[in-house]
């Protein structure tokens, strides 16, 4: 008798068999030499490199992206910049702060917005301002490359996203993560304004991420298979990982060229022949440096690189995505268009 698995059924089955041997028999998170000054990489039971945990990217959330154009390569503040940064730092920090003890939200529509949910869904808190100019550390500016004609194109026929004035006429005028789907693989991991939990667990062969936002749980085979037909493609890639020295190395191919490099995927979508390698290096207990360079040939003429560090945190909360907008806010809008596109015939 043949039992079916669904996808999300066999995600949830290694995470609990991966969090099993965690339990039973995991190696301790680090270790000293007899002097106390030399940090041990730990390892799995099995022999791997031990980088489970749950490392939220919120410290660095609040790193510019991109490099402002006027600082060329330089790649740090200076120490009157750096004091700038803090008292805006500071200052947002405070605000949350008021906003929490009014029990408002993030936004008031006199602000001209329409709200953004209770206080305590941004993070703004925990960001620590840092002298960093930009996540982007290849090219040395730290900015993007320069595009493509083909990405010019792309660019002119995308979908809108919902800050936007539409036209609306189908759901797919509107990106992937406003209907609540996906925010691929790029802005899965890189920092936004709330969610940033990402949790790491291994099981022999096999590395397994999870993303708080949105729902992702990605399965990495370390086994050397060979890749899937090329007519498989998804928002999150097809991942193969394998181990140089103590660094996890994860090549993803199969896009599905529907979602974009920031905005949460939300902008100008990337090409189907994006091709993307992650790195995760321990470098001390409490540490795990990403990188991640990102080749589309259809969209910049040279590759880019972001890298930075997130910090072991156990006891962050890893909260359901109980998305409401792909719900309810995409039918609001394309029966909006409707009653408008009434409103104006009839006249």
């Amino acid at each position: 008798m043949t039992i079916r698995v669904s996808r999300s059924s066999w995600v949830a089955i290694v995470l609990a068999a991966a969090s099993a041997v965690t339990l039973i028999a995991q190696a301790p998170p680090g270790s000293s030499s007899a002097g106390g000054s030399t940090w041990t990489h730990p390892r799995t039971p099995w022999g791997d490199p031990d980088i489970q945990g749950i490392w939220p990217s919120a410290n660095i959330a609040g790193t510019p992206f991109e490099r402002a154009a006027d600082l060329g390569d330089r790649a740090t503040l200076t120490d009157e910049e750096f004091e700038k940064r803090q008292q805006e730092f500071a200052a947002e920090a405070q605000r949350v702060r008021n906003t929490l003890t009014a029990g408002a939200t993030i936004a008031s529509p006199d602000e001209g917005e329409t709200g953004g949910g209770p206080a305590h869904w941004g993070e703004r808190w925990l960001r620590t301002p840092n002298r960093r100019t930009s996540l982007i550390v290849k090219p040395s500016n730290g900015r993007f490359p320069p595009t493509t004609p083909e990405y010019k194109a792309r660019l002119a026929t995308s979908w809108r996203d919902s800050f936007g004035s539409g036209p609306w006429e189908k759901p797919a005028d509107l990106g992937p993560y406003d209907r609540c789907i996906s925010r691929g693989l790029l802005g899965s991991m890189f920092p936004s304004a709330y969610n940033n939990g990402n949790e790491i667990v291994q099981a022999p062969g096999i590395v397994a991420i999870r993303n708080e936002m949105v729902h992702e749980a990605r399965i990495i085979p370390l086994d050397g298979r060979p890749p899937i037909s090329t007519t498989i493609r998804s928002y999150m890639g097809e991942p193969r990982g394998r181990w140089e020295g103590t660094t996890l190395v994860v090549e993803s191919t199969h896009f599905n060229g529907r979602f974009g490099a920031r905005g949460n995927g939300n902008n100008v979508p990337l090409s189907d022949a994006l091709h993307v390698v992650e790195r995760f290096t321990r470098t001390d207990a409490d540490t795990l440096e990403y990188e991640v360079t990102v080749t589309d040939p259809k969209t910049w003429t040279t590759p880019w690189t972001v890298a930075y560090p997130m910090k072991l945190d156990n006891d962050y909360q890893m909260f359901e995505y109980a998305c409401h907008e792909g719900n309810y806010g995409l039918p609001n809008i394309l029966s909006a268009a409707r009653a408008a596109e009434k409103a104006t015939t009839a006249k």
